[in-house]
């Protein structure tokens, strides 16, 4: 049977390497996107906790082998948890690109009433004229642009491009609230 001190450790190990992973992996996404200040500090907090939490496997993995099975399934679930804490942050920017045959300018129109600026360029697709819409944006705001586009046309075609750095960010003025913000704008 196990012992409780050594559940108790495994269970330290496995929330702490679910942290040092998770911060390794938004550090990662936030370095490739030129963030160095912010990636200097997460780098930070994540090798220490790296460095305490291994050198605990290292030093009790002769008596207690059952601790690396913690420190993996640690390592796996702070992957996960990583990539979704990203996501949720929503950290940089990218480029939408919106083609359509026929509700560009309406596309545009709406865009743009919420602040989003666009620019539409007109191009030929396998089946005639299109409109392409080019949007530089940032990340968090791709959920309410994409959810216009398909309110206006279902059938739009869409691509996203990370976009590394932009010469300046054209901010919507108006940003559809969103997590605790739409909660309290509500009381």
């Amino acid at each position: 049977m196990f012992e409780m001190h050594i559940l108790l450790t495994g269970l330290i190990i496995f929330v702490a390497r679910i942290c040092d992973v998770s911060i390794g992996t938004v550090r990662t996404i936030i370095t490739v996107q030129g963030r160095t200040t912010i990636a200097f500090f997460l780098a930070t907090f994540e090798i220490t906790i790296w460095v305490l939490v291994a050198s605990a496997v290292i030093n009790q993995v002769k008596e207690q082998p059952l601790l690396v099975l913690f420190y993996a399934l640690g390592y796996a679930t702070g992957n996960v948890v990583g990539i979704i804490v990203e996501r949720k942050l929503a950290f940089g920017l990218i480029i939408l690109k919106v083609i359509t045959p026929n509700t560009g300018r309406q596309l545009a129109d709406s865009l743009r009433q919420n602040g989003q600026p666009v620019t539409i360029f007109r191009g030929e697709g396998m089946h005639g004229p299109v409109e392409e819409l080019y949007i530089a944006c940032r990340r968090r705001d791709l959920k309410w642009i994409l959810s216009d586009v398909r309110r206006i046309d279902p059938a739009a075609f869409y691509v996203i491009e990370q976009a590394r750095d932009i010469s300046k960010v054209l901010r919507p003025t108006y940003s559809a609230l969103g997590g605790w913000r739409s909660v309290a704008k509500r009381k």
